[in-house]
């Protein structure tokens, strides 16, 4: 005879398996979805005795006649352009057994992104979908490489959202905005991989491990569609330059009643000949507003550098001790 806390384990049992089962379902149904817009790339580029092997890793099938994204540290080569130059060539290979030569169309190193252009048609398009819907504790399943295991899938969660991840070009040093962390199993080789929603739509590009259980991805949103959008069109990103290091700093309290925010930006350094230094910002100066929007944090500088602004007057007020000053300045294009 069954007693009544045997029936409560079966059905719990039952329920349980129910969900594995439902779970298994998706991550299939998304492996199956994706796993055919995802190439395994092989990286080379040019050596004394001709093409030599220079590194592997994943990137994401754009659009039916070859357009590909992934990471730019996959794919860039010495070159400090930021477009094409000095990077590297190879092969991408699809689930399908295909084989086709790539070349690079360009490169973001200050969002880690690239797109590629292979010499094929007919590929399967990932669609993207959009990481600002994202929420932590989501379902995630990251396809690629690792290790040169062609179309391997690991799945997991959203761990967490709203990560910053530091990109370098030259001398350069910018701040990956959004950036997804999560607990899908990440290892070399996955990088320009795609992370995948339930609905089997892109929402990051696999990026960095940053520890064991905890890779990262760059989000797919807005900003980066449109970076995806200008190497697609341009091959290079343009933006602008002001000049200064900064650091994020609190407000005293008298400048918080005034402006009604917590903190603003300080200026720790000024480059020499720079548009700063001409229109007269000096080191400790707290930067509180930049093109008549509000500054808090670094990032709020960094996204108002872009092409649109080069050239053009923008308005900058800042806090010197205890004096307010509106001045102005001019950013230039940056140089990497």
């Amino acid at each position: 005879m069954t007693t009544t806390a045997e029936r409560y384990e079966d059905e719990a049992a039952r329920r349980e398996a129910e969900a594995l089962d439902a779970y298994s379902r998706v991550v299939v149904e998304v492996a199956d979805r994706v796993s055919p817009s995802v190439a395994n790339l092989r990286v080379m580029r040019r050596g004394r005795g001709g093409q030599v092997p220079a590194g592997a890793g994943s990137a994401v099938a754009l659009t039916p006649d070859g357009f590909l994204l992934t990471s730019a540290h996959v794919v860039a080569g010495p070159g400090r352009t930021g477009g094409a130059e000095g990077s590297r060539t190879g092969r991408a290979t699809f689930v399908d057994g295909r084989e086709l030569r790539w070349r690079v169309v360009g490169v973001d190193r200050l969002t880690d992104l690239a797109v590629l252009r292979a010499d094929g048609d007919g590929l399967t398009a990932a669609t993207l979908g959009e990481a600002e819907k994202l929420r932590v504790g989501q379902l995630v399943v990251a396809i690629g490489n690792p290790n040169g295991f062609a179309g391997s899938v690991t799945a997991g969660v959203v761990s967490a959202l709203g990560r910053s991840l530091p990109a370098r070009a030259g001398r350069t040093v910018r701040h990956i905005d959004n950036v997804i962390q999560t607990d899908a199993a990440l290892n070399p080789g996955n990088s320009g991989g795609a992370l995948v929603d339930s609905s089997a739509r892109v929402i990051g590009i696999n990026t960095a491990v940053a520890g064991v259980g905890l890779g990262l991805a760059v989000p797919i949103n807005e900003a980066t569609r449109q970076i995806i959008g200008t190497l697609m069109r341009d091959g290079r990103v343009r933006r602008a330059w002001i000049g200064i290091a900064a650091g994020p700093r609190p407000l005293p309290p008298h400048a918080r009643v005034r402006v009604g925010r917590s903190a603003g930006v300080e200026v720790v350094d000024v480059s020499q000949g720079s548009p700063a230094q001409r229109a007269g910002l000096r080191a400790e100066d707290l930067i509180v507003e930049l093109g008549a929007e509000p500054v808090e944090r670094v990032d709020d500088v960094q996204r108002l550098m872009t092409h649109e602004a080069i050239g053009h007057p923008m308005p900058i007020r800042v806090l010197r001790g205890d004096r307010w000053l509106d001045l102005e300045l001019s950013p230039v294009e940056l140089i990497e």
